[in-house]
């Protein structure tokens, strides 16, 4: 069995090379794809259907600087000299002879990540990425980029981050207080009932164990794609340089740290406030998240060229996101604009009942991740529809959401759009990846309908 499951991913994968495009390419793809479902299915006019999709192009253009930002002070914070040796003191735990053991710290290292902050995940793997290359030059790249994947792919929305639970949370959030619409919730719900209800957390224990077994299952025995040195040496980040003493007026106006500090404090005092004063649930947010990165790289880089230098590097591994973001806000105007989203709830939801809406909300939510990458953005589209056919059904806003979270996680194995920081670090593409991963989804897909159809529906 172990053997089928082995060459199932490599002949996967070959195929996946082969017919795979590029991530963006894809993206045109899911966007004709929603185009022909707006027209033929949710009845939309072609004009209609082409402005909605205009009218969303630059709907999440914030969202896009917040990714933006937090790949470059990620960058900077691992482009330090601490976090640098912290780094390749990990990647050197493995034996390099035993490739499993490279993926089993890549893997441990992605879910404790996913688990604590989606972003972080995102960015820690894809830099975390050279250094086990370099430091275990026989595991083949794509099964590792496969393990350094699974956090965002597992734990991540039943985590600390988690978008939808995180929404419901917050205290005059729109789905209880909406401007042009009746509420959808009655009421807070706090973490405590959703992201540490011992459900959530046996589920995402289960699903993450479930990703790093099939993972370390996967390394071929034969046909093992590896990189040379100097392959994994241009992707390596390197410690800042040490600047030359200031010989001149500016140059000495340049390396006052007192500058680096003032940064410091503009950025933590008010963050330090809303913390003491709406408490920390409420203000840890993606934007919280940034200004931390920041202020740490700062901290770690102690002088503004070095500090500098390192974030002019990061733009690199973010060029995918600045491109992509608009033609993905392009198919959430789409769902957002018109009786798209509408449509598909109707779809699944009219073959659902109180003991199958878990499993139904699960599959719709990870189908439609494939349109719309954005959790927060696609449960605000979703909610409105998801809950109260819910409600109808006896089945509870809690049990909903997470459901709504697992799969939500779960097409992020076999979505690009989360695959470009890695894939920009690594210079490989989509499909040399794709066919490990979707194996990967495979095995924790099988295990989480299970556990949806364990789900109470009351909780």
């Amino acid at each position: 069995m172990l053997n089928i499951f082995r060459d199932l991913g490599e002949n996967l994968t070959l195929f996946t090379e082969r017919w795979v495009p590029d991530s963006w390419v894809i993206c045109m793809m899911l966007t004709a794809l929603a185009i022909v479902l707006c027209i033929f299915g949710a009845g939309a006019g072609v004009e209609e259907t082409i402005l909605a999709w205009g009218q969303g192009n630059w709907k999440l253009l914030t969202l896009a600087m917040q990714f933006t930002i937090a790949m470059v002070a990620a960058h900077a914070v691992v482009a330090s000299r601490p976090v640098y040796r912290m780094f390749d003191w990990l990647a050197s735990l493995p034996d390099p002879n035993k490739p499993v053991q490279a993926l089993l710290v890549a893997g441990i290292f992605s879910l404790i990540t996913g688990y604590l902050n989606w972003a972080v995940c995102l960015i820690s793997c894809a830099l975390f990425a050279p250094f086990l290359l370099k430091r275990n030059p026989n595991t083949d790249v794509r099964v590792l980029i496969a393990a350094l994947y699974i956090g965002i792919g597992t734990v991540w929305h039943g985590g600390l981050s988690g978008s939808a639970p995180l929404i419901l949370a917050t205290p005059n959030n729109p789905l209880l207080n909406p401007t042009d619409m009746a509420p959808v919730v009655d009421r807070i719900y706090p973490v405590t009932e959703t992201l540490f209800n011992p459900y959530n957390l046996i589920i995402i224990s289960v699903i993450g164990a479930v990703g790093l077994a099939a993972v370390c299952m996967l390394h071929p025995r034969k046909n093992v794609r590896t990189l040379s040195a100097e392959q994994i040496e241009a992707m390596m980040p390197t410690p800042p340089d040490v600047d030359p003493p200031p010989t001149t007026p500016a140059q000495h106006i340049d390396h006052f740290r007192g500058w680096v500090w003032l940064a410091v404090l503009l950025l933590v005092y008010p963050l330090g406030h809303s913390i003491a004063k709406n408490g920390f649930g409420t203000s840890w947010t993606i934007n919280a998240y940034n200004i931390s990165f920041l202020v740490l790289a700062l901290v770690l880089h102690g002088r503004p060229l070095s500090f500098l230098r390192a974030c002019r590097a990061g733009v690199d591994s973010a060029w995918g996101i600045i491109v992509q973001f608009p033609f993905y806000a392009g198919i959430f105007g789409l769902l957002q604009f018109t009786n798209l989203g509408k449509w598909l709830g109707g779809l699944f939801s009219d073959l659902a009942t109180t003991e199958t809406y878990p499993f139904v909300v699960y599959v719709y939510s990870g189908f439609m991740n494939l349109f719309v990458p954005s959790a927060g953005s696609k449960w605000m589209i979703e909610a409105p529809f998801l809950i109260p056919a819910g409600e109808t059904l006896d089945v509870s806003v809690v049990t909903i959401t997470l459901a709504y979270a697992y799969g939500d996680s779960l097409t992020n194995l076999i979505q690009p759009f989360f695959a470009i920081p890695i894939l920009a670090v690594t210079r490989l593409r989509f499909g040399d990846v794709v066919g490990y991963t979707f194996m990967v989804g495979t095995a924790v897909f099988a295990v989480t309908s299970v556990a949806m159809f364990l789900l109470p529906s009351n909780l």
